[in-house]
């Protein structure tokens, strides 16, 4: 088995990025505070042709090195809007019938392993605070609130980890209905 150069990675270009059709999966970055962490969601989200993502309240917006380094590049093909107010973001984006899953560990979470993706369906998903989580407000206006598994000593993942296993886990659901 030989390891693939870059030049063989078969790579979007920008433009092609900005045309080609999205997953349709919003994120809602949620008052997060490290740099790195909202550069990898970036990154993520440019993986596996996200919609769309919302900075709010004091989540920092590119440019910024920080970012940049994380990014790598992916704050010019994701498309992104900063909003001061989560809440606002979370209903606007439930008037026009998006389901908006808050990710956090609350009574009467679904689990991530078994949370089904309706067809024809845009998702939102809210990523918190490292340290406070989702806030309460935003769970209580989620139409959903999506858990992922732990099975370990520790009863958190890192906001760029989560974001990543629940981008990754919804987009192999729905890949066939791109």
């Amino acid at each position: 088995m030989r390891k693939l150069k870059n030049s063989e990675l078969d790579r979007l270009e920008v433009s092609e990025f900005k045309e080609a059709k999205k997953s349709p999966i919003i994120i809602i970055l949620d008052n997060i505070r490290s740099l790195n962490n909202i550069g990898s969601v970036f990154r993520t989200s440019d993986a596996f042709l996200i919609e769309k993502i919302y900075l709010c309240g004091i989540t920092a917006q590119p440019p910024h090195n920080d970012i940049r380094k994380t990014a790598l590049g992916s704050t010019e093909t994701v498309e992104w809007e900063y909003a001061e107010n989560t809440l606002d973001i979370i209903e606007k984006l439930k008037s026009e019938n998006v389901q908006v899953c808050a990710i956090e560990q609350a009574e009467n979470a679904t689990m991530l392993n078994d949370f089904i993706p309706q067809p024809n369906t845009k998702y939102a998903f809210v990523f918190g605070n490292e340290v406070k989580g989702v806030t309460q407000d935003a769970v209580d206006i989620s139409n959903v609130v999506l858990e992922i598994p732990q099975y370990g000593t520790k009863h958190s993942l890192n906001i760029s980890v989560s974001a990543g296993v629940v981008i990754w886990d919804v987009f192999s659901k729905i890949k066939n209905q791109i």
